[in-house]
């Protein structure tokens, strides 16, 4: 089994988040695994989102908010499942997640 690897929460910075989020699929992304609220197959997760990417570029995306911390692969067969780290996150950096949902439910 190949094993993914995530940065630990307390070595990610919010500079490196904020330049995941830029990109406006991988915004897209994260609203739409934060939607899933559980283990998802990403291509099945950009399928919901009407966003038309190739794998390799969808690979990309998911490498860069792995990256970020934000999200956290996990090795099912040939299937690579994502979550996104909301708890995490959340502590780490309070409300983010609750602001980019934008749709009222963030903290005020």
């Amino acid at each position: 089994m190949t094993e993914v690897i995530e940065p630990a929460i307390e070595t990610v910075t919010i500079d490196v988040v904020l330049s995941a989020l830029a990109d406006p699929v991988r915004l897209t992304l994260v609203r739409a695994f934060d939607a899933a609220g559980d283990w998802a197959c990403g291509s099945d997760v950009v399928r919901s989102t009407g966003v038309t990417i190739g794998k390799s570029t969808l690979s990309h995306h998911i490498k860069v908010l792995r990256d970020a911390g934000l999200i956290r692969t996990r090795v099912d067969g040939v299937r690579r499942l994502v979550m996104l780290r909301y708890d995490d996150v959340e502590r780490r950096f309070p409300g983010l997640l609750a602001l980019l949902r934008g749709d009222g439910r963030a903290a005020t």
